[in-house]
This record gives C-alpha cells, sequence and structure tokens, in this order.
C-alpha cells in the first residue's frame, strides 16, 4: 500500500464539496493507495502525471521519486482540470505558484 499525500489545494477542494461528493472523493483516495480506482495516465506536456476519475471529479497525482508516495496535486471538476492545472504548473514553473 502507498501513502497517499494531498496538497492544500485537493485537501480544500475536497472539504469544499456537499457530503455526498466529499464522501465518495475520500473513499477513492482511500482506494487510491491500494493503486484501485479509475486510474489513466495523462498524455502530452502532462505525460509524467496520472488522473484518478470520480464521477465528475478528477484528481490530478504523480508518484514519488521512491514510488511508495502517491502525491495528489490538484482537484477540480472534469471540465475545468486539465487546463486549470496545466496553467498552475506553468505559473509554477516561472516561479509564480505554490503548492
Amino acid at each position: 500500500m502507498k501513502r497517499v499525500e494531498l496538497s492544500r489545494q485537493v485537501a480544500s477542494f475536497i472539504r469544499s464539496r456537499a457530503p455526498e461528493p466529499r464522501q465518495q472523493l475520500r473513499l477513492a483516495l482511500r482506494q487510491l493507495a491500494a493503486e484501485r480506482g479509475e486510474i489513466k495516465s495523462l498524455e502530452g506536456r502532462l505525460k509524467n502525471y496520472f488522473r484518478l476519475r470520480v464521477g465528475n471529479y478528477r484528481i490530478v497525482f504523480r508518484y514519488s521519486n521512491s514510488g511508495k508516495i502517491i502525491q495528489c496535486i490538484f482537484a477540480e471538476s472534469r471540465d475545468l482540470v486539465y487546463e486549470l492545472f496545466e496553467q498552475l504548473m506553468h505559473a509554477r514553473l516561472l516561479g509564480r505558484g505554490e503548492e
């Protein structure tokens, strides 16, 4: 089993959901520790990242260098997640973003 770490954005996103989606997201993260769930590797500029599908939500994550930790970096609704995550990563590369 791997350890799952949540960024502040992911934790805040989950807390801000209504009770039912919040429970679904938390359950999906527990299953992610065992690498279960609807997981897909991303492509293009996001090729080193993966996504976990939870209903209409997506959680973007990556594996640590050791492979023992799953770092959940960004969560958002399906229609916004990839565009916003790509913007976040671009800002981080320019030194204007925070985790």
